[in-house]
């Protein structure tokens, strides 16, 4: 799946990352809380969360995420857009709940990354 599959299946509003739609994104996780994010990530993944301030950005810099969803119609400030520019990942938005957006991806084959702490 990539980015550009991504963007259609979620009906998201892209806000920056539109050079990036054939990325491809091998697996996905959704969470509000950074440190799980951490602990769970795998590289190509996309994050899909409600928080929308500059540690999601940082957190996903140091993950290699190439893609972050923000769901529940949340909208980045212009802060947090232009870091996300400045380090590649491409921004989406989407009005779907992060349960929604999750089992959509799920239904269209895109797992989570199944890893314990540590490993």
């Amino acid at each position: 799946m990539n980015i550009g599959d991504i963007r259609e299946y979620l009906g998201a509003e892209v806000l920056c990352g539109q050079d990036g739609m054939e990325t491809e994104i091998l697996s996905a996780c959704g969470s509000d809380l950074m440190s799980d994010v951490l602990a769970f990530v795998k590289e190509k993944t996309v994050l899909l969360t409600g928080l929308t301030n500059p540690h999601v950005i940082r957190t996903a810099e140091m993950l290699d995420v190439s893609l972050i969803v923000f769901v529940r119609g949340k909208y980045p400030s212009d802060d947090i857009l232009e870091m996300a520019k400045e380090r590649g990942i491409a921004i989406f938005r989407t009005e779907m709940t992060l349960f929604e957006a999750c089992g959509v991806l799920y239904t269209h084959g895109l797992r989570g990354g199944r890893h314990k702490i540590g490993e």
